[in-house]
């Protein structure tokens, strides 16, 4: 017969087991990890990425900050906190940091808030004089704006951006505290030239650039161009980005007001993966209320071989464009969710575009089309990209969507791609409930 020891360990094995088996028929996938038979379920801020998830597990895997000691583990609730906890964007030491409640990044190191005119004091900027400065009428729509009030726009962006922009060193785990709100408003994540990072369970909102600038020579009328990303992936590889939550809230694009004729865009994108980051997983957020969402190469131009990205079980609702937009690298994006429905005011032009010779895997997923939107819209392309695939439907009905675009444009999307994926833990052979799984199953505030 048993000890009573051995009974009490079998049963908590047994525990374990029925835990992790309950999440994963709710959906969480990888959220829950079983060690050994004495061990107990690894804590959230430990986890790591599991074997074959996406490209973010390739070679070493993503392991963020789970070696980190008690030193180099922090609970952090406000701007300063987080700041120390980052510590040296050169530092590689395994860190994890725990954020408690909504972190203000507009406040300085003592809590005030702060606000645009802050950041413009001192500069000699002015809104006013800037606009008068390079209205297209007098300066002309041939030349980036340069002069005084140009050079002031830029010292209050970078005023701006040593507040807000948090550089986060390699070997680092940052996760939301559940229960708490955990999230970031009004800051970025700044994950460049680093490798091995976690980021999960925060809400980031309102990332807003008090200064975009004016740019005539972007597109035949001009554009505001704005400079922070919620998260922004430069350089970096092995990057998990796991279920977080997105949104401009409460500042939408709606509200922006029009200069020259065009739109004050004071948003930039939510998670952009640029200048060859590589090996990176996108899994279980929700991307809500924005225009330009995910970034995939900073340029046509950017060198192959790099921009490697898995991106599946994501919700994207009430989203522009970029969906992503995808250059050069190899892009697996399976399992996700998009509702292309109208939503307080973000009206989808498309939901991915391939361009630059990306070689885009798009398999099992699920678009909800309203009866005004055309399917031939659902992509995009420059005629050089790849979108290959099958099993993805509209509004319950399997769908060749590369078909329904190329029959409708110009520029044809290719249908062959020079891979095949591998790393597919968690794939799901049918698309056709992941309306309903995933609406409890992703974004900030689920895993606990």
């Amino acid at each position: 017969m048993a000890s009573p020891s051995h009974r009490r360990s079998l049963r908590k094995r047994r525990t374990v087991l029925v835990s992790a088996a309950a999440v994963t028929a709710a959906g969480l996938g990888a959220a829950v990890f079983v060690m050994n038979a004495n061990a107990g379920a690894v804590d959230l801020y430990h986890q790591t990425l599991a074997a074959k998830d996406g490209w973010a597990s390739s070679g070493t895997g993503t392991t963020g900050g789970a070696k980190a000691d008690s030193a180099h583990t922090f609970t952090v609730s406000t701007r300063a906190q987080l700041v120390k906890a980052l510590g040296s964007a050169s530092d590689t030491t395994p860190r994890i940091i725990k954020i408690k409640g909504t972190i203000d990044a507009n406040t300085n190191d003592a809590g005030k808030k702060l606000t645009c005119s802050d950041y413009a004091s001192g500069t000699g900027y002015s809104l006013t004089s800037y606009l008068k400065a390079y209205d297209p009428s007098t300066y002309g729509t041939s030349k980036l704006p340069s002069g005084t009030q140009e050079t002031a726009r830029a010292a209050a962006q970078t005023k701006q951006a040593k507040n807000i922009a948090f550089k986060v060193p390699a070997n680092t785990s940052i996760v939301g505290v559940p229960g708490t709100n955990a999230g970031i408003t009004g800051g970025m994540l700044q994950i460049q030239n680093v490798d091995n990072v976690i980021v999960r369970n925060l809400a980031f909102s309102a990332t807003e650039d008090c200064f975009p600038q004016w740019d005539p020579t972007d597109g035949d009328d001009g554009n505001w161009n704005s400079n922070y990303d919620s998260v922004t992936l430069r350089g970096a590889t092995h990057v998990w980005a796991d279920h977080n939550t997105f949104t401009d809230a409460p500042h939408l694009d709606s509200a922006n007001p029009k200069y020259y004729g065009r739109e004050y865009q004071i948003h930039d994108g939510a998670l952009d993966i640029t200048k060859s980051s590589d090996l990176v997983t996108v899994s279980r957020n929700q991307f809500t209320n924005h225009d330009k969402t995910m970034l995939i190469g900073s340029s046509d131009s950017e060198p192959s071989g790099k921009l490697r990205v898995s991106i599946h079980h994501n919700i994207w609702k009430g989203i522009g464009q970029r969906a992503p937009l995808a250059r050069v690298g190899q892009i697996h994006i399976y399992n996700n969710y998009y509702d292309v429905t109208t939503l307080n005011g973000y009206a989808p032009q498309y939901s991915i575009n391939s361009r630059a010779k990306a070689q885009v895997v798009a398999a099992n997923n699920y678009w909800k089309v309203p009866s005004t939107a055309k399917v031939a819209k659902l992509l995009s392309g420059d005629g050089t990209g790849s979108i290959a695939g099958s099993g993805n439907l509209v509004n319950g009905t399997v769908t060749d969507l590369v078909a329904a675009y190329n029959a409708a444009s110009s520029k044809d999307l290719k249908t062959t791609v020079n891979w095949t994926p591998t790393l597919t833990a968690g794939l799901e052979s049918s698309a056709k409930s992941l309306p309903t799984s995933l609406a409890t199953t992703t974004g900030a505030g689920v895993l606990s």
